[in-house]
């Protein structure tokens, strides 16, 4: 109620401002013994009104559409400016979420899983990327499944959420690429390792 009555008493002051130094010349006429204005010098007698002595007409400066658009002008110049934000967990989920992903009872895979999503929780409190709630219910369902017997059950949510990041930030999905490059890399080490122990025979002569 109080913004309202300062925008009106600013519609009000700005329509009962004086005319500028723009202003025409107004004449102060005597016809017939009675008194009118022009915007010419009279015919008979008179004398120019001095500008500052001049008013708008109140009731026509009180007229709503004057007042409507005032206000609309400075409503529209105190109105905060909307910006894009993410839909991020809040500190207490993050505090949980640090929790889980420091227990022991994890393997190597599910614990740097749930450190990722931590990681990637800060990245969207900073303004990384553009998250939607529903986002964050795939990634609460890939860290519950983190403590679940099945392998695949693990690793399939460990994708469904890892694809999710990917598509709410363009930079967390290079990272999450090039994590399994490198990992799809040392696993083909580690089975030509393993191959060479198993087969002696079909190692290169040194």
């Amino acid at each position: 109620m109080r913004r309202v009555s300062s925008c009106l008493g600013l519609a009000i002051g700005l329509a009962l401002l004086p005319f500028g130094a723009g202003a025409q010349q107004v004449w102060k006429c005597e016809l017939n013994g009675q008194v009118r204005f022009s915007d010419k010098p009279c015919p008979g007698s008179g004398q120019p009104v001095a500008e500052r002595s001049l008013q708008p007409n109140v009731v026509e400066s009180l007229k709503p559409e004057l007042i409507r658009a005032t206000m609309g002008a400075a409503s529209a110049a105190s109105a905060p400016i909307a910006t894009a934000g993410n839909a991020c967990p809040g500190d207490g989920e993050i505090r949980g979420m640090e929790v889980r992903a420091n227990s022991t009872t994890l393997g190597d895979a599910e614990r740097q899983f749930l450190q990722d999503e931590v990681r990637r929780v800060r990245q969207c409190r900073a303004g990384q990327g553009r998250y939607r709630e529903a986002d964050w219910a795939i990634s609460r369902e890939a860290q519950a499944a983190q403590t679940q017997l099945s392998d695949r059950a693990r690793y399939d949510a460990r994708l469904r959420a890892e694809a999710m990041h990917s598509a709410a930030d363009p930079d967390e999905g290079d990272r999450i690429n090039r994590r399994r490059i490198a990992e799809e890399k040392m696993q083909r080490r580690q089975q030509q390792r393993l191959q060479r122990i198993q087969n002696p025979a079909s190692a290169p002569a040194s």
